[in-house]
């Protein structure tokens, strides 16, 4: 809104009540020394123009030298700050896609920090001296895990699919059943994925049933390959029927095609031994006859955002010399983080305990139980009389796909209150503490799942602002 504009003969004298440039400089030997005479002056002058415009406009202010510095001060340090924050995630889903999935572990975290401070031998032997391979320092982990002869990486699952396809099947056809055209997070789907590999999509079956016959009459010679996709966000039930991994991959073994099988989440351990609901193996689908994988690295196998893609070396050879490799490739940051979170997988023993996603996932829900009667007189004394805070009985999901319709039994805080509005309120006051909490409205409350949670000090200490937030 523009400021009105006071008619008056003497707005010469009222701008005199503010300092000069010259003058607040002067006052700001510390805003200098540490963002630079360039970049403080157009802010000092910038804030001198706004009060100015308010003087003008018979608002009274404070125009010491003091506070103008102090404004400035206060802004500059508001526009250095960064628009990516940590938060904590009680929202129940454990690999939140918009809260940046999977938490690393502390040796991908040190490995990322230690290869960023230097040069590193990203693509550069250090026995010959000569060129090297940026897929090096992960491949090998990958083959010994999932048992493959070869593995290249990329920015995640999705470009892994558009490169695989674009390397294997462009200008030609590709069968896939109606029931597994996937749509993933952002509304990217398979289909669109493949029309931009340069392939085409053939249609075989329906949504709930598709036989190994359909695959059969689909078949001709523009067909590049034959592709099973996991529909690891949704499930179909009832009446259905689907042609398994090792049946299609007889079929094009017996046809002469490569079988790629897209897996989606990515899962490299037996989820049932730690007391979880089944999801496939990536080894399984090799030994069912996949000749490529493609599946993500950030979501249950726990590691940095990629898409990794691993078969036989004929192939992924093939894909590693596609130039858009090149577009798509990690940097060596991510490799550092993959290569620390594989490594983990080689004693599964202590599995559970070093990596963060597995050990979310497998809380004892009586040990969240314990913290939630502990933290829950706690937050109710941040809290004004208008909230009432209980521990409950939740389900937590895995999240970014994986599961979709198992639900793992957890504990959290309710938080009720006389009316929605009041939730609202709080649930926006959470999220403007220095570690912004999220968490989930559902049923006329706010729900904190605490199975994520693992810092509960600072969670009270900083919910002592709430009282201040809500005034």
């Amino acid at each position: 809104m523009d400021i009105p504009k006071r008619h008056s003969t003497d707005k010469t004298d009222i701008r005199r009540r503010l300092p000069s440039v010259d003058a607040v400089l002067q006052a700001s030997d510390s805003l200098l020394q540490h963002w630079g005479n360039s970049r403080v002056g157009m802010a000092i002058r910038a804030e001198l123009a706004g009060r100015r415009e308010y003087l003008v406009a018979e608002i009274d202010l404070d125009v010491s030298v003091e506070s103008i510095v102090e404004s400035v001060r206060s802004k500059l340090a508001a526009a250095d700050d960064s628009s990516l924050k940590p938060v904590i995630n009680l929202t129940g889903t454990v690999l939140h896609t918009n809260l940046g999935r999977a938490v690393l572990p502390q040796q991908a975290i040190d490995a990322m920090a230690q290869v960023a401070a230097m040069p590193t031998n990203l693509e550069y032997d250090l026995a010959s001296g000569d060129r090297g391979e940026r897929d090096d320092h992960v491949e090998a982990l990958i083959c010994e895990l999932i048992g493959t002869e070869a593995a290249t990486v990329v920015n995640n699952n999705a470009a892994a699919l558009l490169l695989v396809l674009n390397t294997l099947a462009e200008n030609a056809e590709i069968p896939v059943s109606r029931g597994e055209l996937v749509e993933i997070g952002g509304s990217f789907r398979v289909p669109d994925i493949m029309q931009r590999s340069g392939c085409s999509l053939v249609e075989v079956g329906t949504t709930n049933r598709t036989h190994l016959k359909d695959y059969k009459q689909a078949i001709n010679t523009r067909t590049a390959l034959l592709m099973k996709v996991h529909t690891s966000n949704y499930s179909v039930e009832g009446f259905t029927a689907a042609v398994d991994e090792s049946e299609l991959a007889a079929l094009a073994k017996e046809q002469g095609l490569p079988f790629v099988v897209d897996l989606g989440s990515g899962n490299l351990i037996d989820f049932t031994a730690y007391g979880l609901p089944h999801e496939p193996v990536t080894g399984s689908a090799i030994e069912h006859g996949a000749d490529v994988v493609t599946f993500s690295g950030d979501k249950l196998l726990g590691g940095p955002q990629c898409g990794i893609i691993a078969g036989r070396k004929d192939l992924i050879d093939r894909i590693r010399s596609n130039p858009l490799k090149r577009a798509l490739r990690l940097d060596k940051i991510t490799l550092a983080a993959l290569s620390e979170v594989l490594k983990l997988y080689r004693h599964p023993e202590k599995l559970a305990e070093e990596l963060p996603t597995l050990r979310y996932l497998t809380r004892d829900p009586s040990d969240i139980e314990k913290q939630a009667l502990l933290l829950a007189p706690a937050l109710a004394e941040n809290l004004p009389s208008a909230y009432t805070v209980t521990p409950q009985v939740c389900l937590s999901q895995i999240g970014s796909g994986a599961l979709p319709v198992q639900n793992i039994p957890s504990f959290g805080l309710a938080i009720t209150a006389s009316s929605d509005a009041q939730l609202r309120v709080l649930s926006d006051a959470f999220r403007q503490l220095p570690c912004p909490v999220v968490g989930r409205i559902n049923d006329k409350k706010l729900l904190l799942d605490l199975r994520c949670l693992d810092c509960d000090t600072q969670f009270v200490e900083q919910s002592g602002k709430l009282k201040e937030l809500l005034a």
